[in-house]
């Protein structure tokens, strides 16, 4: 059973979660960085997960450029992660939630008991929720809508959101 997910203006949950190549990546200390934009997906090699994964790669560059880092994560191990994101060019980080400790704290359940919730959560440098959106059928809205509140944040400037 999920836990209720966090709202908009809410510190998000901090967490370590092992990346493809095995680094344990932490949610504080990239914020400390950049702007995360936070995405849970069902299942590497899905087509809907790889439609959405590929619109986040198209649109990488554009993220970075406006100050922020793409994670996924999934319920998949490392060894999937590699080979998604090796087969699909993936330049972001893509993290392994095997237990659905993090998905939990999220608050991110399962759709007809089956697949987890696509949501997507951008989070700015003082680990503030600032964005949150959910849809299981358009994948590329995961995409624009982040990049839309990733810009508005650039432009309000380094200090906003702490």
């Amino acid at each position: 059973m999920s836990n209720a997910r966090p709202s908009l203006g809410q510190t998000a949950p901090d967490f370590t979660l092992p990346a493809a190549d095995g680094t344990p990546t932490n949610l504080a200390a990239l914020c400390e960085q950049r702007t995360v934009v936070l995405y849970f997906y069902p299942k590497d090699e899905t087509a809907g997960c790889t439609v959405e994964a590929c619109a986040f790669r198209d649109s990488y560059e554009d993220f970075v450029a406006a100050g922020a880092q793409v994670v996924g994560v999934s319920r998949d191990d490392q060894t999937s992660h590699q080979s998604f994101a090796r087969g699909h060019r993936l330049p972001f980080i893509l993290l392994s939630d095997l237990k659905g400790e993090v998905h939990d704290r999220y608050g991110i359940g399962k759709r007809m008991y089956v697949l987890p919730d696509r949501v997507t959560f951008v989070i700015d440098r003082g680990r503030v929720i600032r964005h949150e959106f959910s849809s299981m059928v358009n994948m590329r809205a995961h995409v624009t809508e982040a990049l839309a509140v990733v810009r508005r944040l650039q432009a309000d400037g380094p200090g906003a959101g702490r």
